[in-house]
């Protein structure tokens, strides 16, 4: 089984919101180096200072998409396995379409061609839940047809599918992981491209209301950054994920009326919602079957929600973020 440890380590999107976190997370596993690539799209230097007080650490500002540039970062650092999590988020899908499809094929093409002619060793790439659309069965096996709704979740089916081509036919280091509803301390507050958590303590803390897109009884598997984290690095010490997808969730479902009548709580508001139009193509039911995680990984879910959105919200007041 190879271990984390004394491994040169590149993350794509370190400066991100979960990119972040495993940067942390394999400075204290004690990996070599931790080399960050991210050109802060949505990525944040505050997300980076635990990071930024190691040695170990590298910062890059930097576009993943382009060859040139990863093929001399990775030659430079002599990295041995890429932590793929560099992505534009769901909503940008509604500016852009186009780029927030390209994003996720651009950088898994970049990714592969390198892995392809040697330039290191494993990659573990993250794909997302979106890629299933809405839930035909629950819970949602990785056999769970691919119906992608918006640009931003048909990059990340695509993305996956060559991937794993790939991975298959040329035997690569290769597996891929399928996170669902990740939530937790630094997800982007600020903006259209905001998470829903944040958005809404925000407006509850400056005398707003919260806001419901659709009648809320849209579900979601909620998993806390910290297991999916875990998750990913289990996916490079347990050879058996290699060539496979693998969920990651919590394997509970929950609507959005109940996650916000949690914050709520949490917050002591007991005011009036407002509810507003469903988002066009947005996914109605999702909830992860996790077995084969449990299996494959021995990946268990260790943050209940409970627990993980009073540290969540806290973080949020704490650091002034909302």
């Amino acid at each position: 089984m190879p271990l984390i440890c004394e491994k040169n380590v590149l993350v794509t999107g370190g400066a991100g919101f979960i990119g972040s976190h495993l940067c942390d997370e394999l400075l204290i596993c004690g990996a070599s180096k931790v080399v960050c690539v991210d050109n802060f799209f949505l990525g944040k230097m505050e997300n980076l200072k635990n990071a930024l007080r190691h040695n170990r650490f590298v910062l890059y500002r930097d576009d993943a998409r382009q060859f040139g540039v990863m093929q001399s970062i990775i030659e430079k650092e002599q990295i041995e396995v890429v932590f793929n999590m560099a992505t534009i988020a769901l909503n940008y899908s509604f500016f852009n379409p186009f780029d927030a499809y390209m994003v996720n094929v651009e950088i898994a093409n970049t990714l592969l061609e390198l892995i392809k002619i040697g330039a290191y060793k494993t990659l573990i790439h993250t794909s997302s839940s979106e890629a299933y659309g809405t839930a035909q069965y629950s819970p949602m096996d990785e056999n769970h047809p691919t119906d992608p709704t918006t640009p931003y979740a048909a990059g990340k089916a695509a993305a996956d599918l060559m991937v794993h081509s790939f991975s298959k036919v040329l035997g690569l280091d290769i597996s891929i992981i399928r996170p669902f509803n990740n939530y937790g301390p630094r997800q982007n507050a600020e903006g259209p491209l905001a998470g829903i958590i944040p958005v809404t303590a925000k407006r509850i803390k400056n005398g707003g209301r919260p806001v419901i897109n659709g009648d809320g009884e849209q579900t979601r598997d909620f998993i806390y950054v910290k297991d999916t984290v875990r998750g990913l690095l289990l996916a490079y010490e347990k050879e058996e994920s290699r060539g496979m997808i693998i969920n990651l969730g919590s394997g509970q479902k929950m609507t959005m009326n109940s996650l916000i009548h949690g914050i709520c709580d949490y917050m002591g508001y007991g005011g009036e919602w407002d509810y507003k139009q469903e988002r066009i193509s947005d996914v109605r039911n999702l909830c992860a079957d996790i077995s084969r995680a449990r299996k494959v990984l021995g990946f268990e879910p260790q943050v209940s929600f409970k627990v993980g959105i009073k540290e969540t919200l806290d973080w949020y007041i704490n650091n002034s973020v909302i």
